[in-house]
């Protein structure tokens, strides 16, 4: 995404939307908290296709593996290049445009009740596509999974560390800071609620999708949850049945930054790239026929 040059009111993660409309400018202000403006959508995907498009992209044995949740990520990621209102954040009752469009996710260390987490981070150019994601999100996990904690894990690590009174102080003054786009790079770097969309992936320790909430707490505004891989149903015109290969994904969006119509539309483009993942070979913001 092209970054314009900053003007008062912008933030260094999104400019301000001077432009938008009576009831867009409105609404922050009237209803000022994310989690109180949830809307949840939830959609069965057929990964038919998919399947056969990672059996292809893994003939030749590559050292790091294709794999379905780097499909969603890649998938996620074009979404909100050419959707920019889904890639929009609003923060103390305004209404910004984020300058990149990013992915987070949490990475387990270890599959154990007392297995780490770690936290990942995907910034998306323009002209990446899922080769470039690939690697991307392979750079991640592979540091994720090592002895070193991410930035924002150490910054935890920190206040955790310190009197309770004293942690407490000064993570009221940092989300007073939050608030108003201040808060130091360092503390927020790895951060997934500074991310456009925030993905987990419970499909992987065999868990069903279903509704997550939002955070009042940094910018994201999509989080999405993704449920076990398995056959289920799909009926047809005719009143056939075919069992096919399928994931369950929930949506949860704040209403605010657009309207249902973009949101149908939005779905609509996330299906095609999924029908057709080849389609996410080429540049994320190469226009989609859809």
């Amino acid at each position: 995404m092209t970054q314009t040059k900053r003007r008062f009111g912008d933030r260094k993660d999104g400019r301000l939307l001077r432009e938008l409309d009576s009831m867009h400018f409105m609404v922050p202000l009237l209803y000022p908290n994310r989690c109180d403006n949830e809307a949840f959508i939830s959609e069965r995907i057929d990964l038919t296709r998919v399947e056969e498009y990672l059996a292809k992209k893994n003939a030749d044995d590559p050292e790091y593996q294709y794999n379905l949740f780097q499909v969603l990520v890649t998938a996620f990621l074009k979404v909100l290049t050419l959707r920019p209102k889904m890639n929009r954040f609003i923060a103390n009752k305004n209404v910004y445009q984020r300058y990149e469009a990013s992915a987070a996710f949490v990475v387990k260390k270890l599959f154990a009740d007392d297995g780490a987490e770690a936290l990942a981070f995907v910034h998306a150019e323009d002209g990446d596509t899922i080769d470039t994601v690939h690697q991307k999100i392979y750079a991640q996990v592979s540091t994720c999974r090592s002895d070193k904690p991410d930035p924002s894990t150490g910054a935890m690590d920190v206040f955790n560390k310190m009197p309770r009174f004293l942690s407490k102080f000064i993570i009221s003054v940092i989300c007073w800071l939050d608030r108003h786009g201040w808060v130091p790079q360092s503390l927020i770097e790895t951060d997934p609620y500074y991310s456009s969309v925030l993905l987990t992936n419970l499909g992987s320790i065999k868990l069903h999708s279903g509704y997550h909430h939002l955070t009042n707490w940094g910018t994201m505004s999509v989080f999405v949850v993704v449920g076990e891989k398995k056959k289920r149903p799909f009926y047809q015109d005719d009143g056939s049945v075919d069992m096919r290969m399928s994931i369950d994904l929930g949506l949860t969006i704040d209403e605010r930054i657009a309207d249902g119509y973009y949101y149908s539309k939005t779905v609509r483009l996330l299906k095609k790239l999924l029908e057709q993942p080849e389609l996410l070979e080429r540049p994320l913001s190469e226009e989609v026929d859809y």
